[in-house]
Parts: C-alpha cells; sequence; structure tokens
C-alpha cells in the first residue's frame, strides 16, 4: 500500500507501508538516486512484517514523490520531509538510512534531536558530505562515476550510473532486483542528481548528541561509500554497536538479506519491547 504526506515546503512525499497495523514502526530512508523500492526484501520478510509496522519512503525528487525545485540542499527540509514521515508513522520510531538516508537522519537529528526516534539504524550511510569529511567519505565505485552521472546528456550519465549500480553489490543481487535499483537511478531528474551533492556539512556535533540507541552496519567491500564513514559515525555516536559485514558491498540489506533482516529485528525489537 502506498500513501501520500506533505512534507516540508509542502512537497508530496509517496510513503509506502507494510507490516501489522499498531505494531511498532520501523521507517526505511533510501539513497541517492534511489527509492523505496530498496527495501523489497525487507518488505516481504515474515518476521518483520509479523512483528512491526513498515514504512517507507521516497525521498523528495525520487520515486513516486513530487519534484519541487527547492530543499535539497537544506537541512530543515530534509528534517521536515522525515518528521513528517514520523508523523505519519504515529509512535517512536527505528529510523533506517541507507547511504545518502543516513545524511537526511543526521539532518533530522540537527533540526529536531531524537524526537520521535526510538532508535537509529545506519546501513553503509554517510551522515556528513564535502570534502575531507571522514563521515562522508566516499569509495572508488562513486568517484568514477562524478561528474558524468550528474549529466542531463543521457548518453553520459547512463553509462555512469549503470556501472555505479553494477559496482553496488560485491555478492550476487537477484536479477529483476537489481535492474529496479537501476530503473529507479535511471528516473530521477538529473537536476535532482545533482543538487543533493551541492552541501556542505558536518555532523560531528549532531552524532555526538544522539541519546538513543544506534546500530552502524557496513560491508567491508563497500565501493560506493568507504567503510571509515561508518566507523567515524560508530565513534561519534555515544554507545553505538558496529557490525560489519564481511565481503559485502553496498546493499547489505540485499546481499546478506537474511542475516540483516535479522539483526534489524533484533535491535528493532528491542528499542520498543
Amino acid at each position: 500500500m502506498a500513501v501520500d504526506v506533505t512534507g516540508a515546503d509542502g512537497v508530496r512525499l509517496r510513503v509506502r507501508v507494510g507490516g501489522t497495523v499498531g505494531a511498532p514502526p520501523i521507517v526505511f530512508v533510501h539513497g541517492w538516486a534511489q527509492s523505496s523500492r530498496a527495501w523489497d526484501l525487507q518488505f516481504a520478510d515474515a518476521e518483520l512484517h509479523e512483528r512491526f509496522r513498515l514504512v517507507a519512503v521516497d525521498l523528495r525528487g525520487h520515486g513516486g514523490s513530487g519534484v519541487p525545485d527547492r530543499g535539497y540542499d537544506d537541512a530543515h527540509s530534509w528534517a521536515g520531509d522525515l518528521a513528517a514521515v514520523l508523523a505519519f508513522a504515529g509512535r517512536p520510531a527505528v529510523v533506517v538510512g541507507w547511504s545518502y538516508g543516513g545524511l537526511v537522519i543526521a539532518d533530522y537529528l540537527r533540526v529536531h534531536g531524537t524526537a520521535g526516534l526510538a532508535g537509529i539504524v545506519l546501513a553503509g550511510a554517510i551522515t556528513e558530505i564535502g570534502r575531507g569529511r571522514a563521515g562522508g567519505r566516499v569509495g572508488r565505485a562513486m568517484r568514477d562515476c562524478l561528474p558524468d552521472a550528474l549529466s542531463e546528456d543521457p548518453a553520459v550519465a547512463v553509462p555512469a550510473l549503470t556501472a555505479l549500480n553494477a559496482a553496488q553489490p560485491a555478492l550476487d543481487v537477484p536479477g529483476p532486483l537489481a535492474q529496479s535499483l537501476l530503473g529507479a537511478c535511471l528516473t530521477v531528474l538529473p537536476k535532482v542528481r545533482a543538487a543533493l551533492f551541492a552541501r556542505e556539512v558536518d555532523s560531528g556535533d549532531v552524532l555526538a548528541a544522539v541519546d538513543v540507541p544506534a546500530l552502524v552496519v557496513h560491508g567491508t567491500a563497500d565501493t560506493v561509500v568507504d567503510p571509515v564513514a561508518s566507523e567515524y559515525a560508530a565513534g561519534k555516536i555515544p554507545g553505538a554497536e558496529l557490525r560489519w559485514f564481511s565481503t559485502v558491498g553496498h546493499l547489505p540489506f540485499v546481499e546478506a538479506v537474511s542475516e540483516f533482516n535479522s539483526v534489524l529485528s533484533r535491535f528493532a525489537g528491542g528499542q520498543m519491547a
């Protein structure tokens, strides 16, 4: 099921909903140039479906959400969008951020603190952006695709985006899902893909102020977001648990789906028992 909620600046946000009505919510936030379809294998998991209410947002400019002209470089816009989704969830939620989704969570923390959060999960995530920031360090695959992936010329952008998507996993992933991830990437307008990079954000103080449980997971073979980014976040967040997924790339929730879902269920259940 999908519904629309109103985010910051009146933007329409498409929200995917599954799981059990009235159960504790898990809110999923996808990465750069992706959509809520990234979480297909979590929505299909029987245990997660039974124990939790599953809520996944299409970020502004992505998936089925509206494409406003502004807000992509503004922490308050991202914070307002996530606040609207958390309000829809209806009670404190464990929020899961993948890749750029971790920066969106950091923006929420910057503006709202941990209000409405039962816990935080960062999966192959950045929490900062800009040259020289450890919390935003990217890997070879991301560096190699830029700036071509931001081009308006399909002959330039499509090969770069295809190469990036092919480099995301270190292990085999189902072909249909791999194609779905690539398709989602290609639907994001070039101006949106570029605007998400037009930021300089430091989050050290924000992470240090987190006062809810946090789990940081990262694939050891990730070439999109450097594992250093997760080491940084885990080192800043008080009491954070850091878990490495051996030989896994940038898609731990796909490449190691059983392990990821089990870890997520354990963590989320522990915060909302």
